[in-house]
């Protein structure tokens, strides 16, 4: 893309960012958890109207997808989520939630802006060649909003050759884009573990078989297969709830765990799936009690296509400087549910830095954070450069 062209998109676009500042902070005020995204969803879709595109609402609930057609040329998807958390926010600035115990927490009031963003400014020049379809996703935390989507019939009713997605990034430099092929964040798997005991008085028990006693031995050793898993190999558990008893003198009849196992490869999932399982249950047989492990396959690693991250590489590099591409960010052992759609399409899932001081460094998930304004002009900038160049890059590539 010729540098006078890529300044006046800048320019362009900057102009639009009071308005990507005024969606985000709407959207930051009415937070909506998954699948309930419904005044998130009308400000989107009103949004696209009156930019010209075709509309659908109502895809897996609440789900949004516009389109954009100039012409023959491959199609492409980007991908935008929606949804909040049932987090108290601890801010104070005039955005705040408006919503106890609901807060977004982790960008998704942004990153609809950024695409709004675009969405906009490609409607207004029709430039592109080919089909874009942006999809605002429901229910990214927890709940598989993108396999709902996918389920719904959403790349049958809206083909594409590629699809794309970009989430913020807090620690890394405000604007930066951290492009890389392959693993990009980890599969995500959830347990529930009922260890049933024999319940009784606390004075007594030698009487009991004691469920809080081996849950205590349990999550000790559930720690010990990845301590004593390959250390090449990524992998993670957390038990992160126990339930045990109401009194202080009653031994309970039984103890519930829950946790997650995150891992980047099918193979180690496989391994962690069958360790926990042999580990709970050979301590509960020693100990005289039983268990139950109810083990759910959640989301799969992120995993981005070798092409399709070449191109965004280069994309980046053309379009913001080669100091505005990082490389080398490691895989983060979070999910994200994106990864349903790289199962079905080739695509790339980049993260955009939200900056690493004061305010802009509080990590996601944390009440006290708040995506970074200033990034809504690159974040914007850059899926309007991927529409635009997809055809160009991929020809680019062919010769």
């Amino acid at each position: 893309m010729p540098v006078l062209q890529i300044m006046q998109m800048l320019h362009e676009l900057n102009d639009i960012h009071a308005e990507m500042r005024a969606w985000r902070h709407r959207i930051h005020r009415h937070p909506e958890l998954a699948f309930q995204e419904e005044h998130t969803a009308e400000l989107v879709a009103t949004v696209l109207k009156e930019a010209g595109l075709h509309v659908e609402t109502g895809i897996a609930g609440t789900g949004v997808v516009a389109t954009l057609e100039n012409g023959p040329g491959p199609a492409i998807g980007l991908r935008a989520d929606m949804d909040a958390l049932p987090l108290q926010e601890l801010n104070t600035f005039e955005h705040r939630s408006r919503r106890d115990g609901l807060m977004h927490a982790c960008g998704h009031d942004g990153h609809t802006a950024m695409l709004l963003g675009a969405a906009k400014f490609l409607a207004r020049h029709r430039e592109i060649r080919g089909r874009v379809h942006f999809i605002f996703q429901p229910a990214e935390e927890n709940e598989g909003g993108a396999r709902a989507m996918i389920e719904e019939g959403l790349f049958e009713r809206y083909p594409v050759d590629a699809v794309f997605g970009m989430h913020n990034w807090p620690g890394m430099e405000a604007g930066k884009i951290a492009v890389q092929s392959g693993a990009m964040m980890a599969a995500f798997d959830r347990f529930d573990i009922l260890i049933q005991g024999r319940g009784g008085h606390a004075a007594k028990p030698h009487e009991t078989v004691d469920p809080v006693v081996i849950a205590a031995q349990l999550i000790q050793a559930i720690q010990t297969i990845v301590s004593r898993f390959n250390p090449l190999e990524a992998a993670v558990i957390s038990v992160t709830r126990l339930e045990a008893g109401h009194a202080y003198n009653i031994i309970p009849d039984s103890v519930r765990l829950s946790g997650t196992v995150r891992a980047i490869k099918p193979a180690v999932q496989d391994q962690l799936e069958e360790r926990l399982h042999r580990t709970t249950h050979g301590i509960c047989e020693a100990l005289g009690a039983t268990a139950r492990v109810d083990y759910t396959r959640c989301y799969p690693a992120t995993v981005n296509t070798q092409r399709e991250a070449d191109l965004c590489a280069r994309l980046v590099r053309e379009t913001f400087g080669e100091s505005q591409l990082k490389s080398d960010l490691p895989a983060s052992m979070g999910s994200e549910d994106f990864a349903f759609m790289l199962q079905q399409k080739p695509g790339c899932y980049v993260r955009i830095g939200n900056g690493s001081k004061g305010d802009s460094g509080c990590m996601l998930h944390n009440p006290h954070y708040d995506f970074n304004d200033d990034i809504l002009t690159t974040g914007a900038t850059y899926w309007c450069a991927l529409a635009l160049r997809y055809s160009e890059l991929i020809q680019a590539e062919a010769n």
